[in-house]
């Protein structure tokens, strides 16, 4: 039976649409690549044969995978410019490529150099590395923190991803802040481009330093603030379809949190099984003052374990993140598509966006469709739409083309549109918007794969 969730913000909260800042960030971290490369021509002389201009490459390859590291741990530390601003999908996309980048940088570095060192010395690559690994001041915790680097990235990579477990991943992804310190040292003793230049060293200190106090405050002090102020406890779980359940949590002062809808947290649920590791699962009903909710479908040990919580149950939360928010809306119009579990956010969005708001939830059966009770009184209250996009009685599913979309919501090009679901029907169904003429600007979509 579904249970509907009484404890409802009030509907169509003023919204102030905000100018999106990744533009002007991109900007930024690729000036600070420019002022790399700048400092690096600066200190770097005539070049003259193999060994010079090996070296001179294994220099800046050097400087920009020090700086692409501070990048790659800015990006993590969850500062709410980002996570609610640009957005987390578009922030972790950002830190996979500033890890392939770190990753290349790195190899290139070590590579370049030591042939220039076994150039110059007129030995082989493999004598030189010897020498410079075990007999050069620094360069031997470096050579740790490269190897698990290379380790982070070799487990990030999307065919090896997909057969680890997501702790697995996220535990090793931590080691990341190891490595970067191991290698800080060497950077400052053995780089050219510091060696009696006090304001070049001074800038690279305070770069570092800056990115460390990002990721201490929210990564750290942040949480432990939030949780001592609002002290979440499960108040009841209930099902709200097979293998979907809703958990409701009660704290204190919630407003105080800032979220909105179609934001998520980091639940970490403090009992056996449980306490280890933090997961995101989105609010599927607007924040309220006192309460909070989310929706779960059983798709993991972790999310499985979710059904079996006790009320009492403390709960740790980091967040609110996501930027999928009333704040991306251009237009009045508004279209709502999920798929599966994609409904939670979207739910919490279809109570509280203004304008004309029209959803499109595509499930297998009646029995899927997780809050539809919800989703029907809704949409009486304030006049939208509820379509569903169920599979036919032999199993075959429903084709969402650009004509089917056209004739279930006219003026389709004039429309927002929220999307959010598993990462394949959200493929299928950006291509069948841009095919139905719906600009990239208004299609709004989050991912939420690690």
């Amino acid at each position: 039976m579904t249970t509907v969730y009484r404890e409802q913000a009030p509907p169509f909260p003023p919204s102030v649409r905000r100018r999106d800042p990744a533009t002007l960030l991109l900007i930024l971290l690729w000036a600070g690549a420019a002022a790399v490369v700048a400092l690096w021509w600066r200190n770097t002389g005539s070049v003259v044969g193999t060994a010079g201009w090996l070296t001179a490459a294994g220099r800046i390859s050097g400087l920009l995978c020090g700086y692409a590291c501070v990048l790659l741990v800015g990006l993590m530390a969850r500062v709410p410019l980002l996570e609610r601003r640009v957005g987390s999908d578009r922030v972790a996309r950002w830190h996979a490529m500033a890890g392939r980048y770190t990753i290349c940088l790195l190899v290139a570095h070590a590579v370049l150099i030591i042939a220039g060192y076994a150039d110059l010395a007129r030995v082989s690559f493999w004598d030189e590395a010897n020498t410079v690994a075990l007999h050069t001041d620094r360069v031997l915790p470096a050579a740790l923190g490269t190897a698990v680097l290379i380790a982070v990235g070799i487990v990030s990579a999307r065919a090896v991803r997909r057969r680890v477990s997501y702790e697995f991943w996220y535990f090793l992804h931590l080691l990341t802040y190891g490595s970067v310190f191991l290698s800080f040292g060497h950077q400052i003793s053995l780089g050219a481009e510091f060696a009696g230049d006090e304001v070049a060293k001074g800038i690279w200190f305070a770069l570092y330093l800056s990115v460390l106090a990002l990721v201490v405050w929210f990564r750290f002090l942040m949480p432990v603030v939030l949780n001592l102020r609002h002290r979440l406890r499960v108040e009841s779980v209930h099902r709200e379809a097979p293998d979907v359940w809703s958990v409701v949590m009660r704290g204190r002062r919630l407003e105080k949190l800032g979220a909105e809808s179609g934001q998520f947290f980091r639940w970490r649920f403090l009992t056996r099984g449980l306490w280890w590791t933090s997961t995101p699962y989105s609010l599927s009903a607007p924040p309220g003052s006192a309460r909070l909710r989310i929706t779960v479908k059983a798709l993991g040990n972790h999310s499985a374990a979710v059904a079996r919580l006790r009320p009492g149950t403390r709960v740790w939360a980091e967040g609110p993140y996501g930027a999928l928010t009333a704040d991306r809306r251009t237009t009045d119009q508004t279209l709502l598509v999920a798929a599966g579990v994609g409904i939670t956010p979207l739910r919490a969005l279809f109570e509280t966006l203004p304008g004309e708001v029209t959803l499109l939830y595509r499930a297998r059966s009646a029995e899927d469709l997780a809050l539809k009770d919800e989703l029907e009184s809704i949409a009486r209250r304030r006049g939208a739409r509820v379509l569903y996009a169920l599979n036919g009685p032999d199993g075959k599913r429903p084709r969402l083309s650009p004509g089917t979309l056209h004739g279930m919501v006219p003026e389709l090009a004039d429309h927002d549109v929220f999307l959010c679901g598993p990462p394949g029907f959200a493929e299928d169904m950006y291509e069948a918007l841009r095919a139905a003429g719906v600009p990239n600007r208004r299609i709004h979509h989050e991912s939420f794969q690690m």
